[in-house]
């Protein structure tokens, strides 16, 4: 954390405490929802610092390969919580945390929640058209018809359920969520 430098080593090691029980605790965080604890120590550290660091500023500082390195920095890339940056002067590539953390929670379960949702509906539609196609097969038997008539309105509610969630996801992309749910400013 090259912005420490100048200062007496007492105050250092005072501030570097304070940033790392942070950065424990966003590694903590992201680690329930899915992310490593390492990639969110990784979100943590470039959280706290100052501009843009490569690759291998992130593997010497925390003591990893800049193979770890890559692969955290290309999932937090994936999940828009970093952005790769030009920089003046250099060759290396160059990467920055978007620091707004609303749009962090945005985009992260936006984007799980449509992958998820996506596969559910295709997989209800197909039950579906199976239950519909099983009706008519055996609309003669009256205790099969009515297993599969319960099945269809268990499906149809999960896909009521889909839908409002698609309608979430809609509101955290757009970012209509936050005049229901107002950021603190």
């Amino acid at each position: 954390m090259n912005d420490l430098e100048g200062l007496p080593p007492e105050q250092i090691q005072r501030i570097i405490k304070a940033r790392e029980r942070v950065i424990d605790s966003i590694g903590k965080n992201m680690d329930l929802y899915g992310i490593t604890l390492s990639i969110g120590h990784l979100y943590g550290y470039m959280y706290f610092n100052e501009g843009p660091v490569t690759l291998d500023d992130l593997s010497r500082t925390m003591g990893m390969s800049k193979t770890s390195m890559s692969t955290g920095v290309r999932t937090l890339l994936d999940l828009k919580m970093i952005d790769k940056v030009w920089g003046k002067g250099t060759r290396k590539d160059l990467f920055e945390v978007v620091p707004d953390w609303h749009q962090n929670f945005s985009d992260y379960f936006s984007i799980k929640w449509r992958k998820a949702v996506e596969g559910n509906m295709t997989a209800l539609a197909k039950s579906l058209a199976e239950i519909k196609a099983m009706q008519t097969e055996y609309a003669e038997d009256t205790e099969v018809l009515r297993l599969l008539t319960n099945d269809e309105a268990k499906i149809e509610e999960a896909i009521k359920y889909y839908r409002w969630l698609l309608k979430l996801i809609e509101a955290l992309e757009t970012g209509k969520i936050f005049e229901l749910i107002p950021k603190e400013t």
